[in-house]
């Protein structure tokens, strides 16, 4: 054999073994894929042995990301005992979204602006058609990247055209900028109450900062409601934030329940373990949940490995920076067993005035107010008001004076919290206009939605001068019957044109 033949026949075995080296690796890619979609499918089966209230979850992505969220969304459903159905747009069909009743969507967008190739059929098919959607609820997780022009531009595409078609929001579209773990955190928060779930662990845990709890003052003494809290807490580290933004706060337990859990055990409070928060045990168990019945081990160590941190809570801040501190509107909840709610628990009642507390502020740009003087009008609710807060205390710091509340509680004499300053924000100009509505103060019950309804020519005017209209307070009832008054007065294109112009934003929970 020539010296060019058996250069020729090593190349022709080299080019084999890159050749078999490739299909092989293909092969093994193809295998993975069929063992992921595989338990997927098994995934989706168990899924769907719920017993509880059907809900369908959506989800199209490019990279899987929409698909890794869908599937952590719908386990957190599935385990709460919902019926879910999960699947990928593509196969989604008008009669899925007639027959739902509630759906959940997970949308990404590429590039700039497009919808993933997975969402084509969806957007030919259905998006195409002339769908009627009224018994549908839904909610919308956009994710995108805020670095390009078109910001999750499909999420939004997707969100007016459900509500085009007579679907009713469960919430606000959620943005994802850039996989944001604080607005994954705020989806899993809505999905987390949709369920009746409130202590899953948190899918990526805050990083929070300290403050001081500096003043806790009741604000409703007397009231047939559940106690209603100002709080103020003083930041120990530099931080910053404006109206419309949320405070992230990490709850702690009972002391008193630590300390009951440890003696029943007969474990060392001091006892050193390792974890994140702290090294010694006791301090460990006031970030963790805390078993129901018995124990999950009797060891120190083992006792923290096995119970997972506590979820945090989101609280509308009622304040601004120039105010020194967060303050915020705190109702004091019970759980079903009757003990105070985990978050308004802390806050409310274990945590001692003065206590340091884990808290971390979110920037939630689509409750952020108007940047001109446009009008405003601000609707609310309950402990709701705290939100509607700071936008008024925003709007008298800028010198803008057309502003309309329309707040509700039970009683004029018990609940009307910060009287004062609204009265005095009234006689000052700062509130062109002052609604209310206490439910208890008459026999014919009075909500928001009523005071709303009442003034219907004046709601046109003010729609007519540019108005935006924010809300904020609580998502069953007020929020729902609000936006019917709204599609009832102004009409369902007039609220979808506010909605798409970023004059109609909600905060509500």
């Amino acid at each position: 054999m020539s010296a060019f033949e058996a250069l020729s026949s090593d190349r022709l075995t080299n080019a084999g073994l890159v050749l078999c080296a490739y299909m092989l690796f293909c092969l093994a890619i193809a295998v993975r894929e069929a063992l992921r979609q595989r338990a997927a499918r098994r995934a989706a089966q168990a899924l769907s042995a719920g017993s509880g209230a059907p809900v369908l979850v959506v989800h199209t992505s490019q990279t899987g990301f929409a698909e890794e969220l869908a599937m952590a969304t719908a386990k957190l459903l599935g385990d709460a005992g919902a019926r879910v159905t999960l699947k990928s747009l593509a196969e989604v069909t008008t009669a899925d979204l007639s027959s739902a009743g509630r759906a959940l969507f997970v949308v990404s967008t590429t590039g700039e602006g497009d919808a993933p190739d997975t969402a084509r059929r969806f957007i030919r098919d259905v998006m195409g058609g002339q769908p009627a959607l009224h018994g549908l609820s839904y909610g919308v997780l956009a994710l995108g990247d805020s670095s390009y022009a078109h910001f999750c531009a499909f999420g939004r595409t997707l969100d007016a055209w459900l509500a085009r078609h007579g679907a009713a929001p469960l919430f606000d579209r959620v943005e994802v900028d850039d996989g944001d773990p604080a607005a994954l955190r705020h989806w899993q928060s809505h999905v987390g109450l949709l369920a009746g779930v409130t202590d899953a662990p948190d899918w990526t845990r805050p990083r929070y900062g300290r403050w001081r709890l500096a003043e806790r003052r009741r604000l409703n003494p007397g009231s047939p409601a559940d106690a209603a809290f100002h709080l103020r807490l003083e930041p120990l580290d530099a931080v910053t934030w404006e109206a419309g933004d949320i405070l992230e706060v990490g709850p702690r337990n009972d002391p008193a329940e630590v300390a009951a859990l440890l003696a029943r055990l007969g474990l060392d409070p001091a006892a050193p373990v390792t974890a994140d928060e702290a090294t010694r045990l006791g301090d460990v168990l006031s970030w963790r949940r805390l078993p129901h019945d018995s124990a999950p081990a009797t060891t120190a160590q083992g006792l923290v490995d096995a119970l997972p941190p506590l979820p945090h809570r989101e609280y509308s801040i009622a304040s601004l920076p120039a105010d020194g501190g967060v303050e915020l509107l705190v109702r004091a909840m019970k759980r079903a067993d009757g003990k105070p709610g985990l978050g308004s628990g802390w806050l409310t009642a274990h945590a001692a005035e003065g206590a340091e507390i884990a808290a971390r502020v979110r920037t939630n740009r689509s409750f952020h107010g108007p940047a001109d003087d446009r009008p405003l009008i601000l609707i609310g609710n309950g402990t709701g008001l705290a939100g509607l807060r700071a936008h008024l205390k925003a709007r008298a710091a800028a010198g803008r004076h057309r502003n309309w509340l329309v707040f509700g509680e039970r009683t004029s004499a018990h609940d009307f919290f910060h009287r004062g300053e609204i009265e005095a924000w009234q006689a000052g100009g700062v509130l062109a206009r002052l609604d209310l509505a206490f439910s208890r103060d008459q026999d014919r019950k009075v909500y928001v939605q009523h005071r709303l309804m009442e003034a219907a020519d004046t709601l046109r005017a003010w729609i007519a001068d540019g108005a935006a209209i924010y809300v904020c307070g609580s998502l069953e009832g007020m929020s729902g019957d609000v936006h019917a008054v709204l599609v009832a007065v102004l009409g369902a294109d007039t609220v979808e044109r506010l909605t798409d112009e970023g004059l109609y934003r909600r905060d509500v929970y």
